[in-house]
């Protein structure tokens, strides 16, 4: 939790509305979609909220991820805006990688 909007993540609607997201969403997003069944325990902010309340109180902006997809995985997709990971040929698996953008003959 980020201290500049500590306040906003202390307040009762946040609380209810995390709860409420775990409740309904119980496992990680992003395991699920490699085929692992990994209890959430963060909920996210899909678009960083960056302050602005309606974004952060937003349930259509939240998904469930258990603490190493949020604290790795989510933080480098923010940071260079895809995904970490290769296939078994050392290939990068996000089709927004400049190498496969290049592949496809797109520019980077």
């Amino acid at each position: 939790m980020p201290g500049r909007w500590a306040a906003l993540y202390n307040t009762s609607q946040w609380r209810k509305l995390r709860a409420a997201q775990l409740h309904a969403h119980p496992v990680c997003l992003m395991c699920l979609a490699q085929g692992f069944d990994v209890k959430a325990t963060v909920v996210d902010h899909i678009r960083p909220h960056k302050g602005d309340t309606r974004r952060f109180y937003d349930p259509a902006n939240l998904q469930s991820l258990c603490k190493t997809c949020h604290d790795s995985t989510k933080h480098l997709i923010e940071l260079y805006g895809m995904t970490p990971g290769c296939d078994a040929d050392g290939n990068p698996t996000d089709p927004n990688h400049p190498w496969n953008l290049k592949r496809k003959g797109a520019k980077a």
